[in-house]
């Protein structure tokens, strides 16, 4: 079975088997000596980094406009759920947004240390007027912030 690994995989010291893949921008996210030094534990069991092809970082952003989570997901975020996709691998997070998008894509995923994300459906709207919106930002109408909610 492959396994994709978040950036906060390497923050701690986790059971994981299989065929273990991240990708190149998480190595940019690895900031503290600790979780450098576990990222290269991984690499010398084996982990391998790979780029997503550009199909699946399609298919991602597309699902991610769908959940209305495309204005949270950072480019790390987008190319570890194209990864998962592409490989048909498992995708080992915390975070709520990728596991979201995890859901609707049909890629599985495993929680770290918190709780296994449920699906979220998010809403846009302006903090002074009232109106809903497609994305958050100023609103068109009033000029005061467009917030995301739950619905």
């Amino acid at each position: 079975m492959s396994t994709v690994l978040d950036t906060s995989f390497f923050f701690g010291d986790f059971p994981v088997e299989g065929d273990l893949f991240t990708v190149p921008s998480v190595l940019d996210e690895l900031k503290d000596i600790r979780a450098k030094g576990n990222f290269e534990k991984w690499c010398a069991r084996g982990l391998r980094v790979q780029s997503p092809t550009e199909e699946g970082r399609k298919r991602v952003i597309s699902a991610a406009r769908t959940t209305k989570d495309v204005s949270v997901i950072s480019g790390t975020d987008q190319d570890l759920l194209a990864l998962a996709l592409d490989l048909g691998a498992d995708l080992h997070t915390d975070d709520f947004a990728i596991q979201n998008i995890a859901l609707l894509l049909g890629v599985r995923t495993v929680p770290i240390l918190q709780r296994k994300a449920r699906r979220v459906h998010w809403k846009y709207r302006c903090s002074g007027c009232g109106r809903y919106g497609e994305q958050d930002g100023e609103c068109p109408v009033c000029g005061a912030s467009i917030k995301r909610k739950l619905k």
